[in-house]
């Protein structure tokens, strides 16, 4: 039965800048693969009805697999909702991501729910991979560089 992974933080950064970590395409290319990977985004159309595809590069390896989706529901500073897909046939299904993002005191508090995680993909693997990302995330979002 395909996993459901819900994932907690709380980030020094404005809502704003956060949002836009996750729909730029060089920023997401900084953040979003796990320790060792790289990431190339072959295409970014962030809109409701918009589509995304991009690959991740196993630095050590050199293998890669690729994944796309669609942008299903988009609100500036506050939500992102997406789906992916795997291009590997071994790891079928649509995954849905739902990202909530909420202005606190000290920053952004950050609510990520990833559904339908292949069966293949242990979750405690999936939680290694969000939190790497999300510590990438943080420091790419947390500096205040007004120069």
């Amino acid at each position: 039965m395909p996993s459901t992974i819900r994932l907690h933080r709380v980030i020094a950064a404005k809502p704003e800048k956060l949002y836009r970590a996750f729909v730029e395409p060089d920023a997401i290319a900084s953040w979003l693969p796990p320790y060792g990977f790289t990431c190339t985004v072959h295409e970014l159309d962030a809109k409701a009805g918009g589509h995304h595809r991009m690959s991740f590069r196993n630095f050590t390896t050199g293998d890669s697999h690729s994944f796309g989706g669609t942008y299903l529901e988009l609100v500036p500073g506050e939500r992102l909702v997406y789906s992916d897909s795997f291009d590997d046939a071994n790891l079928p299904g649509e995954m849905t991501v739902t990202v909530n993002l909420k202005a606190v005191s000290v920053g952004t508090e950050v609510n990520i729910e990833q559904q339908g995680v292949p069966d293949v993909i242990p979750a405690e693997a999936c939680y290694l991979g969000w939190q790497e990302s999300l510590q990438k995330l943080a420091r790419l979002v947390e500096p205040e560089i007004n120069q």
